[in-house]
């Protein structure tokens, strides 16, 4: 039996599947929900509705955008010759945050995963190597995640991009700024040690 009435508990199980969102969490939104006006919670809702109809991948780079090419690619002040891969859309935001960077992406929605049934052919790559043979780009920057699946994509994108004569860069990886090295992993570490440049 259920704690709540049946609208609002089924409202709490719904919020329980968002990633992030436990019992306690779920039962806060619910509730706050239901003291909300009505104009509020249909606003919500629309907003809830529009992600799944307005929304779709970009023709060019796989970005989520509600036109057929994301703002990125439609701005003509980006530097068209340079393609940064990520492995989500979400993974954006902090390259943008820097300001450091002015060139297109590209976004594979996903990383290879053997143990999750992902393997290369499930990643979004082949308007990625479309873009390369019309000659749209010069340098492949990759910026997957630094773990193990994050890792193989990158190798198996380098070893797919290298032999059509692609410059192929990989982000670097190692100790945060304003942490101390004492607290560093071994990978961490080496990965330090591996990306160190001269000053």
């Amino acid at each position: 039996m259920p704690d709540f009435a049946e609208p609002l508990d089924r409202l709490i199980q719904e919020l329980k599947r968002l990633p992030g969102v436990g019992q306690k969490s779920a039962q806060r939104i619910a509730f706050h929900l239901l003291r909300t006006d009505a104009e509020n919670v249909r606003r919500l809702v629309d907003a809830l509705a529009a992600i799944k109809t307005g929304l779709q991948l970009c023709e060019a780079c796989n970005n989520i955008t509600n036109a057929a090419r994301c703002h990125f690619c439609e701005d003509p002040n980006r530097d068209q010759s340079i393609v940064c891969v990520v492995e989500e859309p979400h993974n954006i935001l902090p390259i943008e945050t820097t300001r450091q960077y002015h060139g297109l992406y590209h976004v594979l929605h996903g990383a290879i995963s053997p143990l999750r049934g992902m393997g290369p052919e499930q990643l979004k790559l082949k308007n990625l190597v479309e873009r390369i043979g019309r000659g749209e780009a010069r340098e492949i920057i990759l910026a997957t995640n630094p773990t193990v699946e994050g890792e193989a994509t990158a190798a198996y994108i380098a070893r797919l991009l290298k032999p059509l004569g692609m410059k192929v860069s990989r982000i670097a990886m190692g100790i945060p700024v304003g942490s101390d090295i004492e607290f560093a992993d071994e990978v961490t570490m080496s990965k330090s040690m591996e990306n160190r440049r001269e000053m």
